[in-house]
């Protein structure tokens, strides 16, 4: 399902060419639940980035479900991601006025869906957040917040799931509960792939893989 090759990645600083990952190589099958460890500033958001087909590599090779998102136009890729591609982050990114159902709902603004409402209405059900269809995000828990943003990734029922520390502003009651979510995902046969620095949301994957100075150093055997 998820393939990246030789993946670097160089931007331009006031000191010259900083490289943020150098010659990453990974992949992940489906219903395979993928953890990528390591300290802030390591790269792990960047190559993220990257195989969420929204970081162009300077070398290397992205294959996401057979396809190369790069070598589309940026309208296709658009498309493509819409298509294949959920995204949970630490900030949420939620729309601040909009009501749950309608953040839940936005992604059918990119891609038309059938019965948006319905299906919005039905993740509200599977994440218990019904009771809160109306409310704005201001007016939720920082966990409530946080599964609005996991049911709008779900919304078009993706292949590939990427989460960026998606348990980095919860307590540990909460953050449980969106690992379990993502784990559920995987076992329904979706790909996550998710990056964080914390050991424990790390034990929820089935391997887990190290990263050091934008370079993958070794994968680890959860316990």
């Amino acid at each position: 399902m998820l393939e990246a090759s030789g993946l670097t990645k160089q931007f331009s600083g006031p000191e010259g060419m900083v490289t943020a990952l150098s010659d990453v190589s990974l992949r992940a099958e489906a219903g395979e639940f993928l953890a990528v460890r390591g300290p802030s500033g390591c790269g792990k958001t960047t190559l993220m980035m990257i195989l969420g087909a929204l970081l162009r590599p300077t070398a290397g090779e992205v294959r996401i479900d057979g396809h190369d998102p790069y070598r589309l136009t940026p309208e296709a890729r658009s498309r493509f991601r819409a298509e294949r591609i959920g995204f949970v982050f630490q900030e949420f990114y939620l729309v601040p006025y909009l009501s749950v159902l309608e953040n839940i709902m936005a992604p059918s603004l990119a891609r038309a869906h059938s019965n948006a409402q319905a299906r919005a209405r039905e993740l509200m059900g599977r994440f218990q957040l019904s009771d809160r269809a109306a409310h704005v995000p201001a007016a939720l828990s920082t966990g409530e917040r946080q599964r609005v943003a996991l049911a709008r990734a779900l919304f078009h029922e993706p292949k590939l799931l990427l989460a960026d520390e998606p348990t980095g502003n919860l307590d540990a009651e909460n953050a449980g509960r969106v690992l379990r979510d993502l784990a559920a995902f995987a076992e329904g046969g979706g790909t996550v792939l998710m990056v964080t620095h914390h050991a424990d949301a790390a034990e929820y994957a089935q391997n887990v893989v190290q990263m050091e100075a934008g370079k993958v150093v070794k994968a680890v055997v959860p316990q």
